[in-house]
């Protein structure tokens, strides 16, 4: 489990090694380090079947519509993707008012910042391909935008719901909660759309954050997030897991049921699209070495039932291999295919759609899909009169 101090420790290492070095070229020369492997350009993925054997059973829906929001199971979404209705600002709906503003790096005690230079990437492990090996990532600086909607319809004072988005600002999602709550259809939330630390994949700040198999990220929201926003946006934020959310795209979305999974006292609900529950970890932890892989591999078949709801989407033409890993753990549409299988045999209250002519986190089936997600999500909440 990745720490601060286990980070100190690693930034401590660079510093050694580069001691080291000076020590020893005076001796023996020592072994080269890998070279650093320019980022491969992703190759483009195949169009998948849902009907491929080893893939979940699943209820085909007539083009162009969406799935109930009030059922369970696996659905099959058509070619067709059209925007659903409230993703579109309505005349005569009250908006909800966005409060803007950015953290640094300088400020922050769970994440100082790192960054991998650019056009590098990694190199596999010739001892096993599960592993990269990354030499061009350091500390650097970093800024975050951080952005708050409020509904119109929220009284101040009162702890309301909330979700947490990656990869922010999400204006789509504001747009739709709009709607939806004018619509009575989901609760009067506030939505906390967080900006990444930069970058993206193993050796970033944005892969530290999203696909570290730990509760580090949801801890720096619980602890330096929250409280700026409440702050900021004089907002008050519930307790309570149950009117708590997460929600994102990619390593995004695998980051917000890391959210919820180490820490389900804070969270129970969790939307994800292409989520990337695969083997993109780094540093590795022995405890997860295949990263979100183990999600579906391991860590769900052999954990008892948390109190969890999940909505998850991927598309027919999501990532395959997009790295020179080859290990075997990089196929988006099989391992979102898989966590719909495991979720099923546990036991879990989940939605997975498997949509057609969709590539990694689709726009098109986004603005679809994601007022349908939303209300989903929200099943079981009190809707009108909040609770506290």
């Amino acid at each position: 489990m990745l720490r601060r101090q286990s980070f100190a420790n690693w930034i401590g290492l660079f510093s050694l090694m580069g001691s080291m070095g000076a020590a020893v070229a005076q001796t023996p020369p020592p072994q080269p380090a890998p070279t650093a492997a320019t980022r491969p350009a992703r190759p483009i993925p195949p169009t998948r079947d849902p009907g491929t054997t080893g893939y979940v059973s699943a209820r085909e829906l007539p083009d162009g519509s969406n799935a109930p929001a009030n059922a369970d199971g696996n659905f099959i979404l058509g070619p067709t993707h059209n925007p659903a209705p409230e993703m579109t600002v309505q005349d005569g709906v009250p908006q909800g008012t966005v409060v803007e503003f950015t953290m640094s790096s300088a400020d922050s005690k769970i994440y100082p910042g790192i960054a991998r230079d650019a056009n590098t990437f990694g190199t596999p492990d010739p001892s096993d391909p599960s592993k990269l090996i990354v030499t061009t990532s350091h500390p650097a600086p970093y800024m975050r935008h951080v952005a708050v909607y409020v509904p119109k319809r929220y009284v101040p004072g009162t702890p309301a719901p909330f979700i947490v988005g990656a990869d922010g600002p999400d204006r789509m999602l504001f747009t739709a909660l709009d709607n939806l709550i004018a619509e009575h259809k989901v609760p009067a939330m506030i939505a906390i759309s967080i900006g990444n630390g930069s970058g993206d994949a193993q050796g970033s700040e944005r892969g530290l954050e999203y696909d570290t198999m730990s509760g580090l990220y949801a801890e720096f929201v619980e602890k330096e997030v929250l409280p700026l926003v409440e702050a900021q946006a004089h907002v008050s934020l519930t307790k309570d897991p149950e009117g708590r959310a997460t929600m994102g795209g990619s390593s995004g979305g695998s980051c917000a049921l890391i959210m919820a999974w180490y820490h389900p006292e804070w969270y129970h609900r969790v939307l994800t699209y292409s989520g990337t529950y695969v083997n993109q970890q780094w540093p590795q932890n022995p405890e997860t070495p295949h990263g979100a892989w183990e999600f579906h591999e391991h860590l769900i078949p052999s954990s008892p039932a948390k109190p969890l709801r999940l909505w998850m989407e991927v598309g027919d033409k999501d990532l395959f291999n997009p790295n020179s890993m080859n290990d075997h753990m990089h196929d988006w549409v099989v391992a979102n295919e898989e966590m719909a299988r495991v979720l099923a045999e546990r036991g879990y209250r989940y939605q997975f759609l498997f949509a057609r002519n969709a590539l990694h986190v689709d726009r098109a089936t986004k603005q679809q899909t994601l007022p349908e997600a939303l209300e989903y999500l929200w099943q079981g909440y009190p809707i009108g009169s909040e609770k506290k």
